[in-house]
């Protein structure tokens, strides 16, 4: 009885013995605090990270808002303008280019992202499925487009004969299933339970239904992460504007092309009084933001969806 006491007082000993005393438990490195010198060499290089990204942006949102005196004084790039002006935006938007370009991209963007999500979403479900009649041969052939892209000429002959020079088509039909976000989305699908197709399926479901009801909700995450990229692609696209479409019909990023490495023109800014027009480092910077917040503009709200979609895709065996 003595004994079993005795052990008794023992263990009620250990189990209060200070934590400090206890042995420490073998945790692997990248789980244990780092020392203070690591957390400030971590917190140095996310300082200079930051301003590298802010300062540049800085500059050219403050570069459209100086004014002309601001400009020279600060020898054509300002920081923090001292008498700012809307001067800039108003030359550009009074032009009429700079607007009618807006609008063909804001256009273009919305267009082609949801044509070319619809699409890549029919595709890749039908290539997730194992018994679709000759999906491993289609797929094959997209791969091969993949790793083989046709060259500017064919692509060219083809838009040709397809009567789409200098229409709008021209900027969507040539890219409107992009290969990486056809796979994307296929491995999102094939990751989804079988079980839950064959439930819906003993339920009477369709493949559409099944699509719509089951496989869409479930892939929220990825469809925001195709879409944006989609929407980033279309709205930063120029090349194929300059090749198929007129000066008339041109997007504003080409636009902003055209202005910033040609030195084109935008507004009519010879009216006017002397020294009533903008600097043309204010024009540049004008039009670089308005080509930029925008689509900068978007991102926050689609951000939780797209952590979620990077996350899911990098933890996916």
């Amino acid at each position: 009885m003595s004994a079993v006491s005795n052990r008794a007082g023992s263990n009620r000993a250990v189990r209060n013995r200070p934590a400090r005393n206890r042995p420490a438990t073998n945790r692997p490195a990248w789980m244990e605090k780092p020392k203070p010198v690591t957390q400030a060499v971590k917190a140095v290089a996310l300082t200079v990270i930051v301003l590298l990204v802010t300062v540049p942006f800085l500059i050219i949102v403050s570069t459209s808002l100086a004014s002309n005196n601001d400009v020279v004084a600060g020898g054509g790039w300002v920081l923090w303008p001292e008498h700012p002006t809307l001067r800039a935006y108003r030359e550009i938007f009074d032009g009429g280019i700079v607007g009618h370009a807006l609008w063909v991209s804001a256009g273009v963007t919305l267009i082609g992202t949801a044509v070319s999500l619809a699409c890549t979403i029919g595709l890749a479900y039908a290539l997730s499925r194992r018994d679709v009649f000759g999906g491993k041969p289609v797929l094959l052939l997209i791969l091969f487009t993949f790793l083989f892209p046709p060259g500017m000429i064919p692509s060219f002959l083809l838009v040709k004969g397809l009567h789409m020079l200098d229409s709008y088509a021209s900027l969507i039909a040539p890219v409107l299933i992009n290969v990486f976000n056809l796979v994307v989305l296929r491995g999102f699908f094939q990751s989804v339970p079988e079980e839950l197709y064959e439930a819906a399926r003993l339920d009477g479901a369709s493949e559409w239904l099944i699509l719509r009801r089951i496989v869409l909700p479930l892939s929220k995450a990825a469809l925001a992460v195709v879409g944006l990229f989609y929407a980033v692609a279309y709205w930063n696209a120029w090349f194929y504007a300059s090749i198929y479409l007129n000066s008339d019909h041109w997007p504003l990023q080409q636009v902003l092309r055209t202005y910033v490495i040609g030195g084109a023109q935008l507004a009519d800014t010879s009216a006017g009084e002397a020294g009533q027009v903008a600097a043309p480092q204010t024009i540049q910077m004008a039009v670089l933001v308005v080509a930029t917040v925008p689509i900068l503009a978007v991102y926050p709200f689609l951000q939780k969806y797209f952590t979620k979609g990077v996350l899911t895709g990098a933890i996916k065996s």
